[in-house]
């Protein structure tokens, strides 16, 4: 039996991939590529782009021993049958819409017609991979949030993503829940942070990285991220209730600001009693090529794909 599954991340201006040993468990770090990609490109510019990323990881194994390909990307998309449904409102890949990427990429890599190529979203992924082999993986309920140009979240129960029911928010996404006088996403990312720097200092940013320096010596970027803290606890709150969650993974680019706006997190946890593990990503950018791997398990597959319907 096969045992290497491709993982790939689709994100807005790259694509990246590596192998992973499905019966190990086992990441394998020499097989991984990246690419810079433009999201407005024409179709096959992009499927270029991706296709020549894949197989540069594929070349690192051999075909031969190649399961299958998993492939996290953002929505809107099509998870059960591989096809984009991005109509511009994100301002993004609008020339792949409606077309066949498995059947696309099957022809560009040269694979038989039947070649597992699976989808699935990105946030899923992230969380089924720290769940896989990171910092979920000895819980049963988990919350994953990746914190950077937007919100990503997935809960996860043995495993696998829960994205109806009371217990979550609408398609298991916390992105849109109502948060003070908009949404999750306007607070809970980068622009987000710059908007609050910007109105507390008068001073503009372009990443929140250079507010993270400027931290060291200014206190209303050390408020910013104080305040950031305080309030991702009061946004999760009810959800860490309801859902029963073990642990919290954080992830994302805002992340690596974590010890600037942890503290505020620990006091609100404290002061609302809650019982819950909070973990920095283990795997961080390589967490969702882990859980796209994971979708060629053949045991895996069987449990998740029933659910792509829903995301």
């Amino acid at each position: 039996m096969k045992k290497i599954a491709i993982g790939v991340d689709v994100g807005g201006s790259h694509v990246s991939s590596a192998a992973f040993d499905i019966a190990a468990k086992k990441y394998l770090e020499n097989t991984f590529a990246e690419s810079d990609l433009n999201n407005q490109a024409k179709a096959e510019i992009i499927i270029q782009a991706w296709g020549n990323t894949i197989k540069q990881s594929i070349n690192k194994v051999g075909s031969e021993n190649i399961a299958g390909i998993g492939i996290a990307i953002p929505g809107p998309f099509d998870y059960e049958k591989g096809i984009p449904l991005f109509t511009g409102e994100n301002i993004k890949y609008e020339k792949i819409y409606g077309l066949n990427v498995p059947e696309t990429l099957r022809l560009y890599l040269d694979l038989p017609p039947d070649f597992p190529i699976r989808f699935i979203n990105d946030a899923a992924a992230f969380a089924i991979g720290e769940a896989w082999i990171g910092k979920a993986k000895t819980v049963t309920r988990s919350l994953s949030i990746t914190l950077g140009t937007g919100f990503g979240s997935t809960f996860l129960n043995e495993s696998l993503p829960v994205s109806s029911g009371r217990k979550v928010p609408k398609q298991g996404y916390l992105w849109h829940v109502d948060f003070e006088d908009g949404i999750a996403d306007d607070y809970f990312s980068t622009r987000g942070l710059l908007k609050r720097y910007k109105q507390l200092s008068g001073k503009s940013a372009t990443n929140a990285k250079e507010i993270a320096e400027a931290a060291e010596s200014d206190e209303k970027a050390r408020i910013v991220f104080s305040d950031f803290g305080t309030k991702l606890i009061k946004l999760l709150k009810p959800w860490f209730l309801k859902f029963d969650v073990e642990v919290l993974v954080i992830g994302g680019n805002i992340s690596k600001a974590f010890d600037l706006f942890w503290p505020a997190m620990h006091n609100e946890l404290q002061k609302e009693e809650l019982n819950v593990k909070i973990e920095l990503s283990k795997l961080k950018e390589t967490a969702s090529i882990v859980g796209s791997a994971r979708l060629i398990e053949p045991d895996f597959w069987t449990q998740v794909s029933p659910l792509l319907k829903n995301m």
